[in-house]
């Protein structure tokens, strides 16, 4: 049995953590110091910190983020937004994050991709797969680029097959359906990722209860939960999730 992961995400905007619903209407949800020291201590096993704007404002990550977060943490920190060559993901590691996660710029360049998880190994990888429904995809998910806004007409579980092929460690599927709403992941999405490849998917967008951890991997597959709002607005704490997640038969780092 798969040891799961838990994983809070600070999605970053103007130097704060923020959140919205389907990607819009961000709202203020604390400092990143602060709530990255909290996640550790709570007992988070993994942190992902995504600058969201960068790709939309055509810029690249704010290092200086990375670096105040990294300092403060020794668990895993995944990093993304704005990451589009070789030399940006050293930048981001020589900040102190631990892995990357591509998204936009793995699609518009594929070969990135193979060339970073060649030069960093693909464990330090990942790459984030943003979908919505489109019944006209043979999987009925859609690709979606630049924080969501851009289709790109692309089958979104095609895609995580050739991530896989191209070398990648981890795969980041989030449903824009979902995202926000705290009405659960969206399950359908997440097992036809986890069902398409053999890598360690995480659940992502739209969990509320303790409930919808479990079916996050359960039925969707995943080996890692993401979640944001539930653990800024102090809704589920980690510990309490953790101990749930136990009790219902799942392994976890207590």
């Amino acid at each position: 049995m798969n040891t799961i992961q838990i994983m809070p995400c600070l999605d970053m905007k103007d130097g704060r953590v923020v959140k919205g619903i389907h990607f819009v209407d961000l709202k203020d949800a604390g400092d990143p110091v602060e709530n990255a020291s909290f996640y550790e201590r709570e007992g988070a096993d993994e942190l992902a910190m995504l600058d969201i704007a960068a790709t939309l404002e055509n810029r690249k990550t704010m290092l200086e983020w990375v670096r105040r977060v990294s300092s403060v943490i020794s668990i895993p920190l995944t990093v993304g937004g704005g990451i589009s060559s070789l030399e940006d993901i050293r930048s981001v590691f020589d900040a102190g994050a631990d892995k990357i996660s591509m998204n936009s710029a793995a699609v518009k360049n594929p070969d990135l991709v193979r060339q970073a998880a060649n030069d960093f190994g693909p464990e330090r990888v990942t790459v984030a797969i943003d979908a919505r429904r489109n019944g006209d995809m043979p999987s009925g998910f859609e690709l979606v680029v630049s924080g969501g806004t851009k289709a790109v007409g692309k089958d979104a579980v095609d895609w995580a097959r050739h991530c896989q092929e191209l070398g990648v460690g981890v795969i980041l599927p989030t449903s824009m359906d979902g995202d926000g709403t705290q009405t659960g992941y969206d399950l359908e999405y997440t097992r036809a990722i986890s069902s398409a490849v053999d890598l360690p998917v995480v659940a992502s967008g739209g969990a509320g209860t303790l409930e919808d951890f479990y079916q996050g991997v359960v039925q969707g597959g995943a080996r890692i939960l993401l979640a944001a709002s539930v653990f800024h607005y102090r809704t589920i704490g980690i510990r309490e999730l953790k101990r749930y997640l136990q009790e219902k038969g799942l392994k976890v780092n207590l």
